[in-house]
């Protein structure tokens, strides 16, 4: 019997907490501005997630705000670099990071992450003293895009890193089209059926999608595997 639905996310939201106010203030400019966020019950499950990796480095695809970022330097102590493809919103999240005292731990980068993916690749292999890769990745961006934004991200992980994928089950349209009768979004939940049998299928990769949220999939890497 399938329990999860809004009065079930919404007894578990009653649990919701964080202690830093800053962070408090930006989730409610956030949620009172439609802002796409991490969502409260995900949010949860990625702080623990983070608590028993205990990560030193952390790649986040999709910046939003700078929300997330936030919460994982803070959560964890890690370095955290992140992506965000929209100018403004990168100046925003630069500037909420910035204002929140996160820059010593929280790089923001401006661009495609298709694009700055390689570019940090390259930069890594230039490097006389790589600083090492990343333990784990979270991606939360344009969703047909995933599957590009894993294989390029690949290669900066750690052997034994975490890639964790936000919004996989898209309000339920992956599961089935009965969640889109308009057929808007055939193109998008195409892609991230696709990109769902893609890691599901990967000899390297262990993983499970959870109904936490829009659906989180969590993928432990084996490297060893894909050699």
């Amino acid at each position: 019997m399938n329990i999860t639905n809004g009065i079930i996310t919404a007894f578990i939201n009653t649990f919701y907490k964080n202690d830093n106010k800053d962070l408090q203030e930006l989730r409610a400019f956030a949620e009172a501005q439609h802002v796409p966020i991490i969502l409260r019950d995900t949010e949860g499950l990625l702080m623990n997630l983070l608590r028993i990796k205990k990560p030193q480095r952390i790649l986040e695809i999709g910046a939003a705000v700078g929300y997330s970022a936030c919460c994982f330097a803070e959560g964890c102590g890690c370095q955290v670099v992140t992506i965000e493809s929209n100018p403004e919103t990168f100046e925003i999240a630069k500037n909420n990071i910035e204002n929140m005292g996160f820059s010593d731990r929280v790089e923001v980068r401006s661009g495609d992450a298709r694009d700055v993916l390689v570019q940090m690749a390259e930069e890594e292999a230039a490097k006389d003293d790589p600083e090492g890769g990343f333990d784990v990745v979270f991606i939360d961006a344009a969703k047909s895009h995933y599957k590009a934004f894993w294989d390029l991200a690949l290669p900066l992980c750690n052997d034994d890193a975490m890639i964790i994928c936000d919004n996989v089950l898209m309000k339920g349209m992956t599961a089935s089209d009965e969640y889109d009768p308009g057929k808007k979004y055939k193109t998008s939940i195409r892609k991230m059926r696709e990109f769902i049998h893609y890691i599901t299928d990967l000899p390297y990769a262990d993983t499970c999608i959870l109904p936490v949220g829009d659906g989180v999939s969590i993928s432990v890497i084996d490297k060893e595997k894909n050699s």
